[in-house]
């Protein structure tokens, strides 16, 4: 069972913040609202809020991440997390450098289909939209193996 999930991006303004939002959301419609999602950042723009394109984004999805600040990753949260989800390739493999005693717990959010999920950080509207995207089909990939736990 997993008891607590950390996603992981770059500057924990963008992707994680959007990513822990979908996470919380389809946890709680299936019923598994007692998992803790949290984030944080490898180059974490600690205290800063999520990303204005990110909250708008999220609005439109009926999810409020106003309230999110950004953080950087530590030993701490990567040993007390059951999963940890990053973005891209890169991160799980720095994670993994970072802790070896991780591994076995890092993985893409798009594993399942082989993907990243490019960072929209001060790109366009559809650059957001199109994370977003992604970040929901691969969160959807994830939550039957979530459930079977």
């Amino acid at each position: 069972m997993f008891n607590q999930i950390l996603v992981v991006c770059t500057g924990n303004i963008c992707r994680s913040p959007m990513s822990v939002g979908i996470l919380k959301q389809m946890l709680g419609q299936a019923g598994l609202d007692n998992i803790v999602v949290h984030s944080a950042g490898l180059d974490a723009l600690t205290g800063q809020p999520a990303d204005v394109m990110a909250e708008k984004q999220m609005s439109l999805h009926g999810i409020d991440i106003s309230s999110h600040r950004a953080r950087p990753l530590t030993h701490d949260l990567a040993m007390s997390s059951d999963l940890i989800l990053v973005m891209e390739q890169e991160q799980k493999q720095y994670i993994e450098s970072l802790e070896p005693t991780a591994r076995g717990k890092v993985f893409r959010l798009g594993t399942w289909r082989n993907i990243d999920i490019p960072d929209p950080y001060r790109k366009t509207e559809e650059a957001f939209r199109n994370a977003l995207t992604l970040i929901i089909e691969c969160t959807e990939d994830w939550l039957p193996k979530l459930k079977g736990y």
